[in-house]
């Protein structure tokens, strides 16, 4: 069973208890309430340009700690305590005393994700920050008193406060060790250069301008504070939310990082990939002059696929947060209260967060060269993909495993072949995308890189297979129901 440790809990007198019975009734939350933070979480991953795997993590411990905020008074959602790898209690709320769900998650979410970004822009602590005093000013409003206001804030923090203690003990720290390329004509090399990525390197402090501010707009040949924040790269001592060099590898011990739900009995490993070869009719080497020629004959619906799945760090809220982007807007759509929603959202993040793990130890252990690098190596010297080859290893494709892993979450709890509408990238002038279900987009997402000439074929069936694996580990192992 769940554990919460007793920080927090003592017997309340029977007088109490009668007063609490009598008290008026809490308004409710706002259904828009948890969709608000998922929405700020993608813009928080694109400001700071976290690379697709440190986005992963740092929303999935905002996922906890939002989920946990409402599941300590939920008749219907069980605390993750006890059923996440190495969460092995959190503290209590006090028997007899009155809570709101709402601020207590707001808290717990608010304090985990500034600690996360504690290095962050200062323009990513005001958005928190902000955030937080509108929904808290919101229940002000709604009628909740300030006694129970204070107390659910002390009792959010606390949560906090073990979740960010559990989060120090996950292996990040030995994220920066360093690492030796492994020679050979098999294994990977980067080909990025530092021209094709440095606008996913600098700030991206100007998208918290608002656009009715007169200091939105940078002058020509005017020399401001503003447009050096805009040029400002991050810190090389930046430990938390490190900037992005992918001219050389990316994450490459991120395969080390503890698994937020699967353990090795899930037996989650991706399928070995084909033999290394060179030669001409060899299984590799028709994998690799297939990518080639989908390159040479590519369609206009590939080409729009390719783009719409991208996902850059930087441009968006990366891979990871596309799923929980498409989440937010589903769980308006749909009408789902925020105890749903919570459960959705953090279980999607789990399994997106453990598909970047899994995928990155595959990547880095099997070591296997990109489609550029052979392609241009052994089948045509001038041919270039339509996507940047990203900067680590091509097997598993990790577009591939996290989408299969939220896929299956998501069709688990909300249904399998539930239709629904990605306007994730509106902005970027994608348009509105139709999907017929959960795994019609997974297999879009990971096919979606092969358009781009950034995969094999193999590396989108080998993360599928990953993924599915972890994606059913944490439906299996996370009971989130309180009848389970």
């Amino acid at each position: 069973m769940p554990r919460r440790s007793h920080r927090f809990h003592h017997l309340a007198a029977p007088a109490v208890l009668g007063l609490v019975a009598c008290a008026q009734p809490l308004p409710p939350a706002d259904p828009g309430f948890v969709t608000r933070w998922t929405r700020t979480h993608y813009a928080l991953a694109r400001a700071e340009r976290l690379s697709p795997p440190v986005a992963s993590r740092v929303t999935a411990y905002a996922a906890v700690a939002l989920y946990e905020g409402w599941a300590a008074f939920s008749d219907s959602l069980r605390s993750l305590a006890g059923q996440l790898n190495g969460l092995d209690s959190l503290p209590h709320p006090r028997r007899g005393e009155r809570y709101d769900p709402a601020l207590v998650a707001l808290e717990s979410q608010t304090v985990v994700l500034r600690e996360l970004y504690k290095e962050g822009f200062a323009s990513t602590q005001v958005a928190i920050y902000a955030l937080q005093d509108s929904l808290l000013r919101a229940r002000t409003a709604q009628g909740v008193p300030a006694a129970v206001r204070d107390r659910s804030l002390a009792y959010g923090r606390a949560l906090a406060e073990t979740i960010l203690a559990w989060a120090a003990q996950d292996g990040f720290a030995g994220r920066s060790f360093a690492y030796q390329p492994v020679k050979g004509s098999q294994y990977w090399v980067p080909t990025a250069t530092e021209a094709q990525y440095r606008s996913q390197m600098l700030s991206m402090d100007r998208d918290f301008v608002g656009l009715d501010n007169p200091t939105a707009a940078a002058r020509p040949g005017v020399l401001g504070d503003r447009s050096i924040t805009v040029d400002r790269p991050k810190r090389p001592a930046n430990t938390t939310t490190p900037g992005i060099n992918l001219t050389v590898a990316l994450e490459p011990h991120w395969g080390d990082q503890r698994f937020f739900v699967v353990r090795p009995a899930d037996r989650c490993a991706a399928p070995p990939p084909p033999v290394f070869s060179t030669a001409k009719g060899s299984e590799f080497e028709k994998y690799a002059r297939e990518i080639r020629d989908i390159g040479v004959h590519l369609t206009p619906e590939q080409r729009a696929i390719a783009y719409f799945w991208a996902d850059n760090p930087g441009e968006s809220g990366t891979p990871a947060g596309h799923w929980l982007s498409a989440l937010s807007s589903i769980a308006s759509e749909w009408h789902l209260s925020p105890e749903r929603t919570v459960e959705a959202y953090a279980l999607t993040a789990l399994a997106v967060a453990d598909g970047f793990t899994a995928s990155f130890r595959e990547k880095y252990r099997s070591n296997l060269l990109r489609p550029v690098t052979y392609i241009q190596r052994y089948i045509d010297p001038r041919w270039q993909p339509l996507l940047i080859t990203p900067s680590f290893p091509t097997y598993t494709s990790a577009h591939s495993t996290q989408s299969r892993a939220a896929a299956e979450v998501l069709s688990a709890l909300l249904g399998d072949h539930r239709a629904y509408d990605d306007s994730t990238h509106i902005t970027l002038g994608h348009p509105v995308k139709h999907l017929s279900s959960f795994l019609e987009a997974a297999d879009e997402a990971g096919l979606s890189r092969l358009y781009g000439g950034i995969h094999y074929r193999f590396d989108h069936t080998g993360g599928q297979a990953l993924g599915a694996c972890i994606g059913r580990a944490v439906i299996a192992r996370v009971h989130t129901r309180a009848a389970e």
